[in-house]
C-alpha cells in the first residue's frame, strides 16, 4: 500500500515545464467547456422554438450543461490559483497535491489523501 508519506517530495514538485503543460492543458479545458455551454445554449433555444423536445433530453441537456459549468468554474479557479502562487496546495491540509495526482486531474484542490476523505463523508 503506497502512503501520503511514500510517495515523498519527488512527487509533489512540479517543474516549470509540469505547471507550462498544466496551464496549457486548463486553457483547453476552459475552451472546450466555455464552446460546450454555447452549444448547450443554442440547442435549448433551438428546443424552446420546435417545442417538441422530449422531458429527458431537456432533462440531460440541463445535467450536462451544469455539470459543464462545475468544471468550467473548477478549471478557472485552477488558473487563479497558479496565478496567485498557491496552486498545487491542498486547500485542507495546505501539503502539496501529488504531482501525478495534478497531471492526471490539473484541477485538483485536494492531495489524494483529504480527497479519499472527503468522499468518504459523502
Amino acid at each position: 500500500m503506497v502512503t501520503h508519506q511514500t510517495i515523498g517530495e519527488c512527487d509533489t514538485a512540479l517543474t516549470p515545464e509540469d505547471l507550462a503543460a498544466l496551464r496549457e492543458n486548463l486553457h483547453e479545458q476552459r475552451l472546450f467547456r466555455q464552446e460546450q455551454l454555447r452549444q448547450f445554449a443554442s440547442t435549448s433555444r433551438a428546443d424552446d422554438r420546435r417545442r417538441q423536445a422530449d422531458a429527458a433530453q431537456i432533462e440531460v441537456g440541463v445535467k450536462l450543461a451544469a455539470s459543464a459549468r462545475m468544471v468550467l468554474a473548477d478549471v478557472e479557479a485552477a488558473l487563479a490559483r497558479m496565478d496567485s502562487g498557491e496552486y498545487g496546495t491542498c486547500h485542507l491540509c495546505r501539503r502539496p497535491v501529488e504531482r501525478h495526482r495534478l497531471l492526471i486531474v490539473p484541477q485538483a484542490r485536494y492531495c489524494g489523501r483529504c480527497q479519499q476523505v472527503r468522499e468518504a463523508g459523502r
